[in-house]
C-alpha cells in the first residue's frame, strides 16, 4: 500500500502557520528512486522568524500548569495511535525501513507521548530542611526557554518525540530542524500538534540543510538548548560552538556496538539477536551491532549458523510485509559502505558473505546492499573501530571473558553492548565492566524502551540522555528557592 500526501511541496511550520519557501529539493524513496515530495531549503531568516515566534509563545506556555500542558501530549498520543498505520506507511516510503520497524518506531512516539505526559503531574523537585529556624528550602525545575532540536533521518519520528515531548512538558517552546531526507514525519507530527491544540509558536518546524539551518540554530542567541542526534564530527562542532556561548547542548552520536558470545551461550538465540541487531534497519542505527566478539571455542559453529540464517534474509521494498532488510538511505550511504568493504579486505579480514551492492532486476532503481559478514577480524582493524552505518558485521575471536570485555571497551564509542552467557557471575561482571550507556544480557544491541535513559559514554555523547525522566534534565534548569518567615535577617552558615 502506498500512501499519497495531499501536497507535493512541504512548507515550514511557524507560529501555527504553514509558510512556503522558494527554494526546495526532492525527497527520494530509497527503495524505488522515485521523488515523493519537495522539501524547502530554508535560510537563516526563516530560522529567525521561528525563533521569535517560539520566544513569544514560550512565555505564555510556561505559565500553563504542567498538568494542563500534559493534556495536549495525551491528545498527541491518541492521534498518533489513531494514525499509526498511515504514518508507518509514509515513514517506510521516505526512510526505507521495513514496515514492521516503521510501526515500531511510530509506537515509540505513542509510548513517549503517554509517558512524558505523566511527568506533567510530577516534574519533581525536592524539599529539604533548612539549617535556620523559620525558613523553608526547596528546589524546582524551570524551563530553559527556546529549544532547538536537530534530528537524523534514520528515526525521523521517534527521536523527535524523545526530544520535543520532554521540552514541551517542561514549559519550553521548540524549533525543530528535521533531516532533509525524511521531512514527511516532521510535517505529519506538526499537523498532529496543531490538531491536539498546542498553542501557536510552541512547536515550529524549519526544513533545510545542516550547514544553513542547523548552523543558524547553533549560533542563535535566543536558542538556549541544542539537542542533536547525528554524526560525531558534527556533534563535536556543535559542542564547540555552544561552549563558546555557554549554551546547553545534548549530543547523541555514533556507536560501534558489539554482541559478545561466550562459549556457554545459547547460540540459536545469539544468531537470531545478531541478525536483528546487525541487519535490522539495514544496519542504519546508532545501536546496530557491527561487531560480534565470539569465544574461539564456538566461533566456527556461530559462523556456520549465521551464514545459514543470512540466506533466509529477504531484501527489498519495506512496504512488502515479507521483506526483512530494506534499502540504504542514499547513494552517499552506499559509497561509504562499499569503501569499508575494501578497507576490511585490505586489512586482512575474511569476507564470508555479501560485500556488494545489489543492482539487478527489482533492485535497479533503489539503494540496496547485501547483508555482509566478515570473520577473523582483529580489534584494531578499522572495520572493528569505525562506524560503517550499513548491514556489515565483523566477527572478532577472543580467548576469554576478560578479553571480550577489553575488546568491547576498546573503541571510541560507548552506546550499546550485549553479552550472551548462561553464567550469572559473568552477567553481573559484564553489567559492571562494559563501558556503554546501554547493556543487554541475552538480547541484541537494539531495543531500548522509552522509560529508561537512552545515550552513551565516550565519543557517543556528552553525558546527557534522551528519553526516560533523565531527558527532563536537558530541558530544565534547577532553581533553589528559600523562604524565610522569621521576620529577621538570618545569615546561612553564620547564624547557626
Amino acid at each position: 500500500m502506498t500512501i499519497q500526501l495531499e501536497t507535493r511541496k512541504l512548507a515550514n511550520f511557524i507560529n501555527g502557520e504553514w509558510v512556503g519557501v522558494g527554494e526546495s529539493t526532492g525527497v527520494i524513496n530509497p527503495a524505488t528512486g522515485e521523488e515523493i515530495v519537495q522539501v524547502p531549503l530554508s535560510d537563516a531568516s526563516d530560522v529567525e522568524k521561528a525563533v521569535q515566534a517560539a520566544k513569544k509563545a514560550q512565555k505564555e506556555w510556561a505559565l500553563v500548569p504542567a498538568p494542563q500542558r500534559a493534556e495536549v501530549l495525551y491528545r498527541v498520543g491518541y492521534l498518533l495511535k489513531e494514525q499509526k498505520e498511515r504514518l508507518s506507511q509514509l515513514l517506510t516510503q521516505e526512510n526505507g525501513k521495513v514496515i514492521e520497524e516503521a510501526r515500531g518506531e511510530v509506537q515509540e512516539g505513542i509510548d513517549m507521548a503517554f509517558y512524558i505526559a505523566g511527568e506533567g503531574r510530577r516534574l519533581f523537585g525536592q524539599t529539604t530542611p533548612a539549617e535556620l529556624k523559620n525558613k523553608f528550602a526547596m528546589s524546582q525545575r524551570a524551563p530553559v526557554g527556546v529549544v532547538g532540536i536537530i534530528t537524523p533521518w534514520n528515526f525521523p519520528i521517534a527521536i523527535a518525540t524523545w526530544k520535543s515531548f520532554p521540552a514541551i512538558i517542561a514549559g519550553n517552546a521548540v524549533v525543530w530542524k528535521p533531516a532533509t531526507e525524511t521531512p514527511i514525519m516532521a510535517y505529519e507530527l506538526a499537523k498532529i500538534f496543531e490538531e491536539a491544540g498546542l498553542p501557536k509558536g510552541v512547536m515550529n518546524v524549519i526544513f533545510g540543510s545542516g550547514s544553513t539551518v542547523g548552523d543558524a540554530f547553533v549560533h542563535h542567541k535566543d536558542i538556549r538548548v541544542i539537542s542533536f542526534t547525528g554524526s560525531n564530527d558534527t556533534g563535536r562542532n556543535i559542542a564547540a560552538a555552544c561552549g563558546k556561548q555557554l549554551k546547553k547542548v545534548s549530543l547523541e552520536m555514533g556507536g560501534k556496538n558489539a554482541v559478545i558470545v561466550m562459549d556457554d551461550a545459547d547460540l540459536e538465540l545469539a544468531v537470531e539477536a545478531i541478525l536483528w541487531s546487525a541487519f535490522g534497519t539495514s544496519g542504519q542505527r546508532c545501536t546496530a551491532c557491527s561487531r560480534v566478539i565470539v569465544h574461539e571455542n564456538v566461533k566456527e559453529t556461530l559462523e556456520e549458523r549465521l551464514l545459514a540464517a543470512m540466506k533466509d534474509l529477504t531484501i527489498g521494498n519495506g512496504l512488502d510485509e515479507s521483506i526483512k532488510v530494506g534499502p540504504i538511505i542514499n547513494e552517499a550511504g552506499l559509497e561509504k559502505i562499499k569503501s569499508y568493504i575494501e578497507i576490511g579486505k585490505n586489512e586482512g579480514a575474511k569476507l564470508l558473505a555479501g560485500g556488494y551492492e545489489l543492482t539487478d532486476g527489482e533492485y535497479q532503481q533503489g539503494n540496496y546492499f547485501a547483508p555482509t559478514l566478515f570473520t577473523d577480524a582483529t580489534a584494531d582493524m578499522r572495520i572493528a573501530q569505525e562506524e560503517i552505518f550499513g548491514p556489515v558485521v565483523s566477527l572478532i575471536p577472543v580467548k576469554s571473558f576478560e578479553e571480550a570485555i577489553e575488546v568491547n571497551n576498546g573503541v571510541e564509542y560507548g552506546l550499546s553492548s550485549s553479552i550472551f552467557t548462561n553464567d550469572v557471575n559473568r552477567v553481573f561482571k559484564a553489567q559492571r565492566d562494559l563501558d556503554t550507556g546501554i547493556v543487554y544480557v541475552n538480547a541484541g544491541t537494539t531495543g531500548a524502551e522509552i522509560h529508561l535513559p537512552f545515550g552513551g559514554t565516550k565519543g557517543t555523547g556528552n553525558g546527557h540522555r534522551d528519553s526516560g525522566v533523565q531527558a527532563l534534565d536537558v530541558f530544565t534548569e534547577w532553581k533553589a528557592v528559600y523562604v524565610d518567615y522569621s521576620g529577621t535577617l538570618q545569615r546561612a552558615q553564620i547564624d547557626v
